[in-house]
């Protein structure tokens, strides 16, 4: 996991505190970054997902 990388589009799409799921599959498509990869990059800094459709973040 590139935490840097993660880092750096959670700042330029503007996610603080929580994201959502639809928001959360967007960047991995558009940034090319694993789902379980940000879904662990949330869990570790403490990010809440909402709204997450198929289970794929907890």
């Amino acid at each position: 996991m590139d935490e840097e990388k993660i880092r750096s589009v959670f700042e330029k799409e503007g996610i603080g505190r929580e994201i959502t799921c639809p928001q959360a599959f967007a960047i991995s498509g558009r940034y090319d970054i694993d789902k379980m990869d940000i879904s662990r990059y949330c869990n570790k800094n403490s990010i809440k997902i909402r709204g997450c459709q198929l289970g794929c973040f907890r």
